[in-house]
């Protein structure tokens, strides 16, 4: 588990998820989906919320970034592939991602995700943390370009 000093000064950790947290991470999921991906319908988000509570989060492993005991984000790791990486809109801008995502990389020596080439922010974010584009391809769900980008840990030098 680790620990930092939070924004409001409440002690922020990452924990592993508990099944009391689901609510709260599809809420999470749900309102950052919708900022984020502005370019796609609201209501396609909406649709996909049963499939994240009964098949993609339980299928992952996931890590939850509280302040306090509030959820503010939170990861999902399938294998190596970075699955999921939401913070709550409200949270955002604050360090709760680079967190997450250094969590991520403690857990992995290699990552790989996919992001929409519309969702500038994220792009930036995930290319800031050394990912690189490895692919251009077509969502086949919403028809959108995304990116699949890769992170590889480096090797000590010797």
């Amino acid at each position: 588990m680790q620990q930092d000093k939070g924004c409001k000064g409440l002690k922020a950790t990452i924990r592993p998820a508990d099944p009391e947290d689901l609510d709260t991470l599809l809420d999470i999921w749900l309102r950052a989906s919708k900022q984020a991906h502005h370019f796609v319908p609201g209501d396609f988000w909406e649709s996909r919320l049963q499939d994240m509570r009964e098949r993609y989060l339980p299928a992952a492993e996931v890590h939850v970034h509280t302040e306090g005991k509030k959820p503010t984000g939170f990861l999902a790791l399938c294998e190596n592939t970075l699955a999921a990486l939401f913070v709550a809109p409200e949270a955002q801008g604050k360090g709760v991602g680079s967190a997450l995502l250094r969590q991520a990389r403690e857990q992995r020596s290699s990552l790989e995700l996919t992001v929409y080439s519309e969702n500038k922010r994220a792009v930036a974010f995930y290319t800031a943390q050394g990912f690189h584009l490895e692919e251009i391809r077509t969502d086949p769900h919403t028809g959108h370009e995304e990116y699949l980008m890769r992170w590889q840990q480096s090797l000590p030098e010797q």
